[in-house]
Order: C-alpha cells, then structure tokens, then sequence
C-alpha cells in the first residue's frame, strides 16, 4: 500500500487561491493521524518526453517559458509561479509511479498537486497544468504492459481533458460521475459526449442532478459498474480521485458524505485490479482529510458495501444511460 507525495508540490503556490498547499498538506495531517500503514514514497519529474505523449510540444514549451518567466495566470482560475513547470512534471511524474506500484503492489495513491483531468492536448485549465492521470495511462500501455484500461473519475467536475485525450480511444474506458454540467464547470460531460470512432461508447459520462449525495451516488454506480467491468475487462484501473463532491465543498452543489468514498474505494478493492488513484479536486480541508481516510479504508478493503433504496431522482437519468450505451454495455 503506497502513497506517492513530495513536499515539493508546496512550491506551486498561490495563497487565497482555493488549490493551495494546504490541500495535500491536510491529507498527509490526516494519514499521519491514521491507524492505516502505508509506505510514502516520493516521485521523480517525469520527462519532456514522458509529456509529450499526451501534450502538444508547442504548449508544453510555452509552460516552461512562462513559468521561466516568472508565471502568472493562464486563464482566470489557472496559476502559475516561477517553480509551476518543475513542480508539474513532478505531479505528473508521481502519477506515471503510481501505475508502476500499483502493478507491484496491488494499488497506489499519487497525492500530488497541481491536479490534472482538466488539462487537454494543447490548454491548461481547471486549475491543471498536466493532465497527470493521461500520463500515467499512456506510460502504462507504452512501458507497463496495460493494454485495457478503465478510468473511473469521480471528482465532481467532468474531466473534460482527460474524455477529450481518449475520446477516439477504444482501449481506455472513461467513466466520469460529475455534476450536472449545465450547472457547472467545464460545461462538458453530457450522456451524449460517448466517444467516436473506434471510442464510440467507450466514454460514459454520468451527469448528476444538483444535491445528489451518498444513496443517488452509490446507487446508480451499482448498476453501471459491474455491467461496464463486464463488458469491457479492463487490466488496470486508475481513478481520478476528486473529493469536491463532498456537501462541505465550496466548489459545486453535490452533497456526497465520507461513506460514499468509503464505499467507492471498497467497490474497487471488490474488483481485484491494481489500481492508481491520482489526487484532483477538493477544496475544503476538513472534507478533504475525512475524505481521504474514509477512501484508503475502502481501497484497503475495511468497509462494506451499505444497502440503498432505488431514488426516484435519478432512475430516469440510469435509463437514458442504459439507452444511450445498450450497444456496448449491459447494465
């Protein structure tokens, strides 16, 4: 059981700004704190190469000389400082290790900052540099031996950069469960965004009503899941793991509590896959720690699947789902 973290993610830093070192600060506290017996272990930068399996060279080389400049802000929400280049390929570098041990292992957790899902081929956004997790999923398909993997993303902001890099992919399952995006940033992660070409029902967003919580969250996840396990028989799992749904979240309207991560983290424990989970979103520190706890216990298989009652509030939601992906799934 290994948790990938260097304090060096604390130099990508902007106080006042809601993706701050105090976020992974408050999960290594609340770890710390634990009974759990994890070994920590630090990453390296991944290379200029290890990006550009996912990343234009023009944008990457525009990162390097903006940052070498003295940073700034990419976007309106998206930050830089003159440490941001180094400290995202140290991110992305701690997500390419956390395929690698999960393999060994059986799972892993990168706890990195900045986050990545938001990030596409040739834009930062959302906060994100690098799309660390695509990273770590083309590193293991070229070098680890993956060939089927399934990414579960359950911050609660559709990763919109990470569907886009795999969207023509028919060996990468994407499966996000966000906020609805009409209510939402990025604005992206409708049923109907399902892949094209040969990714054609292979990206399966799962857009959730505004106050959703733990019952409407496990059990619509029951009921795709297993279905899309089956059909697709992926070797690896890797999760986008954002805490921002959480009802503490200042972020999003989304009111899930620390058993729903308990729950998904035991749900994939269940499947016997390694898997790599990889830090997003979640910005309320207190959330954020009970979150990552309740989590590590699931992924460590010490919880229990809870019983849940069918919700009226999104059984029509599961049925365009079941519609819209019966081709490819049966669920």
């Amino acid at each position: 059981m290994v948790i990938i973290h260097s304090p060096s993610y604390d130099l990508h830093n902007k106080e006042g700004h809601v993706e701050n070192r105090s976020r992974t600060r408050a999960i290594i506290d609340a770890i710390e704190s634990s009974d759990l017996s994890l070994r920590f272990v630090e990453p390296e930068m991944a290379g200029i190469d290890d990006i550009l399996m996912v990343h234009s060279s023009v944008h990457v080389e525009y990162l390097e000389v903006f940052a070498g400049r003295g940073g700034g802000w990419l976007d309106y929400d998206t930050y830089m400082t003159p440490e941001s280049f180094s400290v995202a390929r140290l991110s992305a570098g701690g997500a390419m290790l956390a395929a690698e041990e999960a393999l060994r292992e059986g799972w892993s957790y990168s706890i990195g900052r900045p986050p990545g899902h938001h990030a596409t081929y040739d834009r930062s956004m959302g906060f994100c540099i690098f799309n660390n997790i695509a990273i770590a999923i083309e590193h293991a398909r070229r070098n680890l031996g993956v060939s089927r993997p399934l990414v579960l993303d359950f911050d609660v902001h559709h990763g919109n950069g990470t569907s886009s890099i795999f969207y023509r992919e028919g060996d990468v399952m994407y499966i996000s469960i966000h906020q609805d995006p009409r209510t939402l940033f990025p604005g992206t992660g409708f049923i109907d965004e399902a892949g094209s070409g040969a990714g054609e029902g292979f990206n399966l967003n799962i857009p959730m009503p505004r106050g959703s919580g733990n019952p409407e969250y496990i059990w619509i996840l029951q009921r795709i899941l297993p279905g899309v396990l089956e059909g697709f028989q992926p070797d690896m799992i890797f999760v986008s793991a954002g805490f921002d749904a959480h009802r503490r979240d200042p972020l999003a309207e989304i009111m899930v509590e620390e058993e729903f991560f308990s729950w998904i983290g035991w749900f994939i424990h269940q499947t016997g896959l390694p898997c790599a989970a990889v830090l997003e979103g979640g910005y309320d520190p207190v959330a954020l720690g009970r979150s990552n706890i309740a989590f590590l216990r699931g992924l460590d298989g010490k919880e229990y699947e809870p019983e849940t009652a069918a919700p009226g509030a999104v059984s029509g939601l599961f049925s365009q789902l079941s519609d819209r992906f019966s081709p490819y799934f049966n669920f």
